[in-house]
């Protein structure tokens, strides 16, 4: 049971970059549309935010099981998850129905950096923190 918890914690942020992929084939209605303009259009907006800090955290867990978060692997899927949000941008651009901007590339990169800043100060600098004591534990029953 281990073992597949394992493999499908390494393979989740993969299976979520394919996710994002395919929500950014299509129109922003396409899954969901609030009635009301305004709350739609801030919804889907301050998603930015969180969906590439999401994409983040499921590396940084993939990491974990494996017992391999070290500074220089975070730092890398962190770069990785920035990179695709930008990768991200430049397909919508093509898409009809969807548009690319800086601001929403700038969003991707605010997420993943809260995240990355947060598991900085609390895994690799303060080893009483609650929750480098849950990460700690995430490692523990892996390894």
């Amino acid at each position: 049971m281990k073992t597949l918890l394992k493999y499908a914690l390494t393979a989740a942020p993969f299976l979520y970059m394919m996710l994002i992929w395919i929500l950014s084939s299509n129109p922003d209605d396409a899954v969901i549309r609030f009635p009301d303009s305004y709350w739609d259009r801030f919804i889907k907006e301050s998603l930015h935010l969180i969906e590439f800090a999401i994409l983040y955290g499921l590396f940084v867990l993939a990491l974990l099981a494996n017992g391999l978060l070290r500074y220089s692997f975070n730092f890398t899927v962190a770069l990785i998850a920035i990179f695709y949000g930008f990768v991200d941008e430049i397909h919508q651009s093509f898409v009809p129905y969807r548009s690319a901007t800086m601001i929403d590339a700038a969003k991707d990169l605010i997420g993943v950096t809260v995240l990355f800043w947060v598991v900085n100060r609390t895994y690799f600098r303060n080893p009483d923190h609650v929750v480098t004591r849950c990460m700690k534990r995430i490692e523990g029953f892996f390894n």
